[in-house]
């Protein structure tokens, strides 16, 4: 009953009230990314979904353009600015996302959605975790985010779609937003990006 009805109904709700309260921190936020990044404030790019049907993620802009000249990897680290490290330090950069869900691309509490070139890596364990829709937040983000391995972090993500439920979702919410507050497992510097996923070892 959850997950095929009220988890929609929920999401929908909490997304409009949370656009609605943050609204006067997210126009600032806009305001500041278009004066840093020349009128781009936002990052689109497609990401699969449920069942890996790909949308369009909705997040702040972090990191400057892309050039091949640069001699820099797209992937790097070092094309995140200053602004870029202090918004994904603070979650600051998922708060947009919010958009993704009253859409119903993603939903509050899911794994999170990856790179479309991960997909036919993963191998049928770690495949069920686009059973459901993809989260803001999620089971692996609240055990431990970017000091997971893969395999940690896939396998939370599995547990998850195994077990869902209204009362872990309030629990996962409820833990995001206490990490978020503290700080806690947010990596800085050379580890801010989690290496890429290259499939099982």
């Amino acid at each position: 009953m959850y997950i095929n009805y009220f988890k929609r109904v929920f999401d929908f709700l909490s997304s409009i009230a949370g656009l609605l309260v943050l609204s006067p921190i997210l126009l600032v936020l806009i305001i500041f990314n278009l004066i840093i990044y020349n009128g781009k404030p936002f990052f689109l790019q497609e990401r699969p979904g449920k069942d890996g049907k790909l949308f369009k993620i909705v997040k702040l802009r972090t990191m400057k353009d892309f050039n091949p000249k640069d001699g820099i990897d797209i992937h790097s680290p070092k094309r995140i600015t200053r602004s870029g490290t202090f918004i994904r330090k603070n979650s600051l950069d998922e708060l947009f996302q919010l958009v993704n869900v009253l859409k119903g691309d993603m939903s509050l509490v899911g794994p999170r959605p990856l790179l479309i070139e991960y997909l036919p890596l993963y191998n049928n364990h770690q495949r069920k975790r686009h059973i459901v829709k993809p989260g803001i937040t999620g089971l692996a983000q609240v055990n431990g985010r970017n000091n997971l391995s893969w395999e940690e972090k896939f396998d939370f993500d599995v547990y998850y779609v195994e077990n869902l439920t209204f009362q872990q979702d309030l629990l996962i919410i409820g833990k995001t937003i206490i990490k978020v507050f503290s700080k806690e497992d947010v990596n800085r510097g050379e580890e801010t990006i989690m290496p890429l996923f290259k499939g099982d070892s």
